[in-house]
């Protein structure tokens, strides 16, 4: 099936950074999120964006024009029954991406592929909730999504070879990497990348080191281009804190215990750059 118009529910950071690229690459695309403020903060921050495309000579200016007419931003999830592809970027939480699966499930045809840009949490479930199990995948963007290359091609259980390769050569057309990856929690980016921000946390909580040093650390000694500390403040500790739960329940090893440090901040809603304060001020 050929794909000209692609949904794509949750307008946050990551759902508009995936309209944006679609957009930019010709796709028709309907946003979806449940309040028209956060249609507007989203529409509003893929045109500052496209700005910066302008300004680097990347793109023409006509063709921010032409980007932004192409996304419809709607906040009845009805609207996406006529898409040929639907993308979830809900936040990290089963629950809300379980009930949109069953939602697009229903409202969707028969032959759409249903994907989530989750971080971590298992593909097979969500498949399993749905009619459709074979045309369910994971496609995780990285943030910032016009910026980084990489997509994680996640399989569940019961992904088709042909779901897998109609998103795996939609990847390329966005001119990003694709990279095929089995369903396990965390997959493997958030598996391997979670725990090491969760010791970075451990280490300022036991006194060992502050934030700055910590992330000091990391840019001088392993050319990191920022600190784990910086890291978890720009992805969000709620996400951090979401993930690591995911991954302590999913494969049951204390090693993935959600530092104490981290799970204090949460619940004061210091959440990192989006509220303003994490381990840095902003």
């Amino acid at each position: 099936m050929e794909i000209r118009r692609v949904g794509i529910v949750g307008a946050g950071t990551m759902g508009n950074g995936i309209a944006h690229v679609f957009a930019g690459s010709g796709y028709e695309v309907v946003l979806c999120d449940v309040e028209q403020r956060f249609l507007e903060r989203a529409l509003a921050t893929i045109g500052k964006n496209l700005d910066r495309e302008v300004a680097k000579n990347k793109i023409k200016p006509e063709d921010k024009t032409a980007a932004l007419g192409r996304i419809h931003a709607v906040t009845e999830r009805a609207r996406l029954a006529d898409c040929d592809f639907v993308v979830e970027a809900a936040t990290e939480k089963f629950e809300i991406k379980a009930e949109i699966f069953r939602d697009m499930d229903r409202i969707c045809r028969a032959e759409v592929v249903l994907a989530s840009n989750t971080s971590s949490i298992s593909i097979t479930r969500l498949a399993a909730l749905t009619q459709r199990p074979e045309k369910v995948i994971g496609m995780h963007f990285f943030n910032p999504v016009p910026v980084m290359k990489l997509v994680e091609v996640i399989r569940g259980l019961a992904t088709s070879q042909e779901t897998f390769e109609a998103v795996r050569d939609l990847a390329v057309k966005l001119q990003k990497t694709p990279v095929e990856v089995n369903d396990a929690p965390g997959f493997v980016s958030n598996r391997v990348l979670m725990p090491l921000l969760n010791e970075a946390m451990y280490a300022v909580m036991e006194g060992v080191a502050t934030p700055e040093a910590v992330d000091e650390v990391f840019k001088l000694g392993m050319a990191h281009p920022m600190g784990p500390l910086t890291l978890t403040d720009f992805i969000g500790l709620d996400v951090c804190l979401d993930i690591m739960r995911v991954l302590q329940d999913g494969l049951g090893d204390p090693k993935y215990r959600p530092c104490p440090l981290l799970i204090k901040m949460v619940d004061a809603g210091w959440l990192g750059k989006k509220s303003g304060r994490g381990f840095y001020r902003y």
